[in-house]
């Protein structure tokens, strides 16, 4: 199928074929396409309109386009015209994961409705095991769906089984291999199973050494164990090493994506998840906390020039370059803590102290305070104001050494005390290094005139 492009043209027919209930065209257009393509039609139709193209899909195809939709969009979408029973026919052919992401977003009583409404009691019990889980850890990651056989087993009596199970799952990476307790002792590929011998024990070509998963490890360590091994899939187990499940490449780009989102408001200075769609007054609620302490780390800024108005009185020049030290420092805190972020995340650069860390941001800030502060200094001399260079070039180099070390420091802390470190590269290192820039240069100021 090629891709599919969403246009101003198409879209005004699709309106127009709903409105005339065409239902031919409708078939011939919508339904072939894939479920993210459906979805984002949704999208952009008001609530009549996209509720009416759903109802004509099967339940099937409806499923996988519900599963598409973005939780606080799909939320809404249910909540408008679904009942539990509409919903339990849906969830019916999600994936166990899947089905719990949906339910989670519903209030308790839609959620235990649902459940008990489930015509599939396996998926059921599936939701239930899966529910337990916090949604950012392995447990709350993996889906239960998958293909297992016992390692006692024939190679014969593994393709039935296969056959069996696979109904159920999408995509079948590997075969898991079990003992009589359910214990993991490894996976089989197909290539092997289709090449062996139909009387050849499972058992003798059971792969043992394979990476696996507890079902309490942090969502960012599982996708760190299949980046770093290149997984398509990995299984979950307990402590003790029994099979629950296995979490697939999907989850955890979705995982990592929503991750990434939420680090990127963390650092813009935004509270909770914020979309554009969003009431005005959830958007401002989500932006009012740190603009607050912006405007409060102004006003220590303002309180600190007023300490210094005498020096300003009698040398005017100094107001000059105010503006510079605020963003000097605010900038340099920003990247240099941006960088620490980055390498907290992708845990990279762990063999570095940090003593090491902060030498080599120091040798980093000493030339880039010398160039700054060179370029600087040049437009002191052309203004004619020759008295200040000294004052700006010392100024501009201890900004830059303290704001390093802030924006070094303060994400490290941060994450020893389990806060996430991407709010240090926002509004909080800006505030905090305008009040650095700003101080340190009245002072040197106040020393050297």
């Amino acid at each position: 199928m090629a891709n599919f492009e969403l246009t101003k043209e198409f879209l005004e027919e699709l309106v127009l074929a709903i409105d005339n209930k065409d239902l031919a065209f409708l078939k011939e257009h919508v339904a072939e396409l894939y479920p993210a393509d459906i979805a984002n039609i949704l999208y952009e139709l008001d609530g009549p309109h996209a509720h009416y193209l759903f109802k004509t899909l099967d339940t099937e195809s409806g499923a996988d386009v519900l599963s598409s939709i973005d939780s606080e969009d799909r939320n809404r979408f249910i909540e408008e015209q679904f009942s539990e029973e509409e919903i339990a026919l849906y969830v019916d052919h999600f994936d166990s994961d899947d089905a719990v992401d949906l339910l989670n977003e519903q209030d308790i009583e839609v959620r235990e409705k649902v459940i008990a409404l489930l015509e599939d009691r396996e998926q059921a019990r599936f939701i239930l095991d899966l529910l337990h889980y916090p949604e950012d850890v392995a447990g709350g990651l993996m889906q239960k769906e998958l293909v297992k056989v016992f390692e006692d087993q024939t190679v014969s009596e593994c393709v039935e089984q296969i056959r069996e199970q696979a109904e159920a799952v999408d995509k079948v990476y590997a075969v898991y291999v079990v003992d009589e307790n359910n214990v993991l002792k490894g996976i089989v590929s197909l290539k092997e199973i289709v090449l062996a011998r139909k009387n050849t024990k499972i058992g003798n070509l059971v792969q043992k050494d394979i990476v696996w998963v507890e079902t309490t490890m942090p969502g960012e360590e599982v996708a760190e164990v299949m980046q770093r091994y290149d997984l398509e899939a990995v299984p979950v187990v307990n402590t003790m090493q029994r099979l629950l499940g296995r979490i697939t490449i999907d989850d955890v780009v979705d995982f990592i994506t929503e991750r990434a989102e939420e680090d990127f408001q963390a650092i813009t200075g935004i509270t909770g998840e914020a979309e554009e769609d969003d009431t005005v007054w959830e958007l401002a609620k989500s932006r009012l906390p740190w603009l607050v302490v912006g405007v409060f780390g102004s006003l220590l800024a303002a309180t600190v020039i007023k300490g210094f108005e005498a020096q300003l009185a009698k040398v005017t020049a100094l107001a000059l370059f105010i503006p510079i030290m605020g963003s000097t420092g605010g900038n340099v805190g920003i990247q240099t803590s941006s960088l620490i972020v980055q390498s907290l995340a992708e845990k990279t650069s762990l063999s570095l102290s940090l003593v090491e860390r902060l030498l080599k941001v120091a040798k980093v800030a000493l030339v880039n305070g010398i160039v700054i502060g060179a370029l600087a200094g040049g437009y002191v001399f052309l203004i004619g104001e020759p008295e200040l260079f000294w004052v700006v070039c010392l100024a501009l180099l201890s900004v830059v050494f303290l704001s390093s070390f802030m924006g070094t420091v303060t994400p490290l802390l941060l994450d020893k005390l389990g806060v996430n470190p991407a709010v240090a590269s926002g509004p909080f290192i800006t505030t905090a290094n305008d009040l650095v820039g700003i101080g340190t240069y009245f002072l040197i100021a106040n020393l050297l005139l």
